[in-house]
């Protein structure tokens, strides 16, 4: 994810394949708040430091009154982004910001015992709001525009919005991950083990790994996360599972490694996190994500719920999917209401049926 004042590209379309979608999900919060609560050991020089690597973006002034109430009894939400800006993966052009492939709200409850996560595929067809565009002109929105779009539109506040008219569920804060700081951080660990059951070999990211154990550094895992064609049909949905399989084997590689007792290393994978992130001004400082980090530590896999937005294949595209809207509105409610999202919301739904099996086991 990035520094933003910059605009993004779209995907070509994509055929879709219902993924496995289970509460691996839950890995990337998870690993977010690993990396932001290194923090917690370091003298203050160097949390100084830390501060200063974080990019952050004023949501609330870009998006002014309009919004849904925030929650009164202390529930929060927050729109996880995972991108592409200041990745250096891609050759960038002027006013580009790059583009977002992950898409999360994460609800936690009141007392931050239970929490929900809620991923939106990116192909998903939504209403987006007006927004205004990097140029600084606005742009009208409208229906049948792709999910991901938002994000290239108008960066984080076009995100934001477009989940907020999505969900009518108000984000408190916005997380966006940088793919290329994600590259780093994997090289920083030294690498990260997993185990391929199959052959996954993608001309298009440049992945070429036998079945069997490897040692990933960055540029593989890297090619890893974002390989579409070794994954099923090649769909965005599909590509899913293994992202999740990975971020797995990366949150086993930290906790092995002795990062959190290496005061070294602590500090190269906080410094190397801090600089890939993007937060709302009012995260952006150590000690705001610190106490988001606590309260991430609090729940455990009992208490996460991680599921799919209940999605459909689009009657006009085939390339495209778009929400169901009783089982969608059942998903938001039960949020919006701080209450558990009932199992009939998914049995329908492409994201969350089914699965080819695990491609990667950490």
């Amino acid at each position: 994810m990035g520094r933003h004042a910059s605009s993004r590209r779209h995907d070509a379309p994509r055929r879709h394949r219902p993924p496995r979608r289970r509460g691996a999900l839950r890995i990337i919060g998870w690993t977010m708040a690993l990396l932001t609560v290194a923090g917690t050991g370091l003298a203050a020089a160097v949390i100084h430091r830390l501060n200063g690597n974080l990019t952050s973006v004023d949501i609330d002034s870009a998006l002014g009154e309009n919004r849904p109430p925030a929650a009164d009894n202390g529930a929060m939400n927050i729109l996880l982004l995972g991108s592409d800006s200041r990745s250096g993966i891609r050759p960038a052009s002027a006013g580009d910001p790059g583009r977002s492939d992950t898409a999360m709200v994460l609800h936690l409850y009141q007392g931050r015992q239970r929490a929900a996560l809620v991923s939106i595929p990116r192909d998903t067809l939504v209403t987006r709001p007006a927004c205004t565009a990097h140029s600084g002109a606005s742009d009208p929105g409208g229906s049948r525009k792709m999910f991901n779009e938002s994000f290239t539109v108008g960066g984080p506040a076009c995100a934001v919005s477009t989940v907020e008219r999505l969900s009518g569920l108000r984000m408190d804060h916005y997380v966006e991950l940088d793919f290329g700081g994600f590259q780093k951080i994997v090289d920083t660990l030294g690498g990260v083990d997993l185990t391929t059951t199959k052959p996954l070999k993608d001309h298009a990211s440049g992945l070429d790994l036998a079945a069997g154990p490897h040692k990933l550094n960055g540029t593989q895992a890297l090619a890893l996360v974002r390989t579409r064609k070794s994954v099923g049909d090649g769909s965005d949905l599909g590509r899913i599972q293994l992202q999740q399989d990975f971020l797995k084997a990366l949150l086993n590689q930290v906790s092995s490694a002795g990062t959190l007792t290496n005061p070294a290393r602590l500090f190269a994978l906080a410094d190397t996190a801090t600089k890939a992130m993007t937060t709302d001004s009012k995260l952006a400082g150590t000690t705001a994500l610190m106490g988001l980090a606590t309260d991430l530590k609090g729940l455990n896999t009992s208490g996460l719920q991680s599921l799919t937005l209940p999605v459909g294949p689009d009657a006009q595209d085939p390339n495209r999917v778009t929400p169901l809207a009783a089982e969608s509105e059942q998903v938001w409610q039960a949020l919006r209401t701080d209450q558990p999202v009932p199992p009939s919301a998914t049995q329908r739904s492409m994201g969350d049926k089914g699965s080819a099996g695990s491609l990667v086991t950490p």
